[in-house]
């Protein structure tokens, strides 16, 4: 679907994971003027960035930024430091507390440079890829957190302060299990070959293969078994 000249612009937050481009598809469905945006934050591999630039380019965003935000140099997360990724843990281990690979207060920097760039853009509309399976786990990944955010961004810029707009956090997913996601993608035409989920990726010539051990390709790998699809992505 192209926007048309008249589409409201939109801030999606694309990671290059499953979710997110369900999300920016969702965005693209609504009509919106899709803006992309990524974060290079210290993460300790790249195909999750090279995954986003895919995932931008193939369901037509109309602007990628990649922003640099170096969470690394504070550690204190399995996905920015010399931690151990989790492997192997059982389904009714995962969400069950604040996991290892939980980057510090991530989607609180990350919205809030997408809402500097909304402002920019004259958008009062982000979205991204939380869902049910994740808030449990992360904090902010919450319904609560979305909406104390909305609040603070009323507050926060010229737009809610003086103009008295009022900036929407999308987020589409929240209610659907990883089955769900799959199913709503597939809806949406989203090539999920282009995605990359993988914590902790292993490099086998010029392929990228997915470890299928730790939570997150647990959750991805479940979601497309109970979806009755296989997953495009190889795995080691």
């Amino acid at each position: 679907m192209s926007a048309s000249p008249d589409s409201l612009p939109a801030v999606c937050l694309v990671s290059g994971g499953m979710d997110s481009a369900v999300v920016l598809a969702e965005a693209r469905a609504l009509g919106f003027c899709a803006h992309a945006l990524s974060f290079d934050y210290g993460q300790r591999h790249r195909q999750e960035l090279l995954a986003a630039e895919r995932v931008a380019s193939a369901l037509g965003a109309v602007d990628h930024r990649t922003v640099r935000v170096d969470l690394g140099v504070l550690g204190g997360s399995a996905l920015t430091a010399d931690i151990d990724v989790p492997k192997g843990r059982e389904r009714k281990d995962i969400g069950n507390g604040v996991p290892s690979t939980y980057v510090p207060a991530r989607n609180t920097i990350f919205l809030s440079i997408a809402l500097g760039w909304a402002e920019v853009l004259g958008a009062t509309d982000v979205f991204l890829g939380v869902n049910a399976v994740d808030y449990s786990g992360y904090p902010d990944c919450r319904p609560e957190f979305l909406s104390a955010f909305e609040n603070l961004a009323q507050l926060a810029t010229a737009a809610g302060a003086e103009e008295h707009k009022a900036l929407r956090i999308h987020a589409p997913l929240m209610k659907l299990s990883k089955q769900g996601i799959v199913e709503r993608g597939l809806e949406l035409d989203v090539d999920f070959g282009l995605t990359h989920t993988c914590y902790d990726p292993v490099q086998r010539g010029p392929k990228t293969l997915a470890c299928g051990q730790c939570d997150a390709c647990h959750l991805r790998l479940e979601g497309f078994r109970e979806a009755g699809i296989q997953d495009p992505v190889p795995y080691r």
